[in-house]
């Protein structure tokens, strides 16, 4: 007898993640279009995109701690909170005096401070979620991770709209609003905290509870001795940093380089859709598939797949390549959050998920400038075809390491 759904609690974090990955996505396309406006200078924008990184370093282990020490929907709401005043506060600087590049990178690395602990706060609230509607958690992560992609590709667009009709300081009204919102709609879900009814039973038996960087080292402790989790951390996060350079820095200056510039965002476009439709299907291939099964097929598929968008082929071949990448890639994010929800305890997955946050934003700005320096010497596609090198090294050695057949397993082995 099948469970009916309820998916007023499914919409009320599904919104709030969609109207994040908008704002981001907004911000994203604002900020180094208003340093270009302010500057004129390339090199000012590159600077402040690097900067305004940084702090998601050291702020996801502490997104982490939050989210694991005050509560999932707490932390969600109060960052979102945080998120929208940091956006706001850049119209009105400009309001108040003259806005400059130091203004813009101190903003948005206040903004950056903030973002890690939404989505890490939306990300552990999950398994809650799916408890309260009757959804699988397996189909809901791909939901999730579905949702997320599509605001991050409509982001940059209605940046792109609100930048040509209110100016590039005006545009950041917007995402306040949507974090304002995506607030308030968190505020409204009602489901149960496992990991504060975790935290409680671990308080009653005498545990106290770890301070914030306590909380890091058992994070970074938990994915270490979980050998099948490390596994495919490393392998997430190393293939993600191979593959986030193709998509900023190579293929755009590959475009620029043959007066293209459509032609980049057919292929973003592809890839993008590929994405979406993957992390989409999660919950259906987790219904025919094991774990490592998935994982297996995503490192392979991935490898395949890259190979001929290194080449540079023709238009439609990359197109196609570009799709079929991002098809094969999607669902393993949904896979990751299915494996830390399986394998974690609920009071320790807050401080897992901040780890790996942390580690996807301090990797991928080092391939970024590699690759950067290494086209300009050699060129775009020998670099390329390093990087599809480097991914099939990278993906075989994962797929050989024997405690990756433990991935179905509850619980480390």
């Amino acid at each position: 007898m099948s469970t009916r759904i309820r998916w007023t609690p499914i919409g009320l974090l599904q919104v709030p993640n969609l109207l994040s990955g908008i704002s981001n996505g907004v911000v994203t396309i604002a900020v180094p279009w208003l340093v270009l406006d302010l500057t004129g200078s390339v090199a000012n924008a590159g600077i402040v995109a690097a900067v305004s990184a940084l702090p998601g370093i050291l702020a996801s282990p502490l997104a982490g701690w939050a989210v694991d020490h005050f509560g999932r929907r707490i932390v969600s709401i109060v960052s979102d909170l945080l998120s929208a005043i940091s956006v706001a506060a850049i119209p009105l600087v400009a309001m108040a005096t003259e806005l400059n590049v130091a203004w813009i990178i101190g903003l948005a690395m206040l903004g950056a401070v903030f973002d890690p602990a939404g989505y890490t706060a939306r990300k552990a609230l999950i398994p809650d979620v799916a408890t309260a509607s009757g959804m699988g958690i397996n189909r809901l992560n791909g939901i999730h991770e579905g949702v997320f992609s599509v605001g991050w590709v409509i982001g940059p667009l209605a940046g792109s709209l609100l930048i040509a009709n209110l100016g590039p300081t005006s545009a950041f009204w917007v995402p306040c609003a949507l974090f304002v919102i995506a607030a308030y709609l968190i505020g409204l879900l009602r489901v149960q905290d496992a990991g504060q009814q975790a935290k409680a039973a671990r308080e009653e038996a005498g545990e106290a509870h770890p301070s914030a960087w306590q909380n890091a080292v058992l994070g970074i402790r938990i994915i270490w001795q979980d050998h099948a989790l490390r596994a495919l951390v490393v392998a997430v996060t190393v293939l993600g940093s191979i593959y986030i350079p193709t998509e900023t820095v190579l293929l755009p200056a590959h475009f620029v380089a043959i007066d293209h510039p459509e032609s980049l965002g057919l292929v973003l476009a592809a890839l993008s859709g590929g994405t979406i439709v993957g992390a989409f299907g999660y919950g259906w291939l987790s219904r025919r598939m094991s774990r490592l099964a998935i994982s297996r097929t995503v490192l392979v598929g991935t490898i395949v797949c890259y190979a001929p968008l290194a080449l540079l082929p023709p238009l439609p071949l990359m197109v196609l390549a570009g799709f079929a990448l991002g098809l094969v890639w999607g669902p393993m994010q949904p896979l990751m959050n299915s494996v830390v929800q399986h394998r974690v305890p609920a009071d320790a997955q807050g401080r897992v998920y901040g780890i790996q946050t942390s580690l996807f934003y301090a990797l991928p700005p080092v391939f970024m400038l590699g690759t950067g320096v290494a086209a300009e010497q050699v060129g775009v596609m020998p670099v390329l075809l390093a990087l599809a090198g480097l991914m099939t090294l990278v993906g075989i050695s994962v797929l050989f390491v024997k405690s990756l057949q433990r991935l179905d397993a509850y619980g480390p082995r």
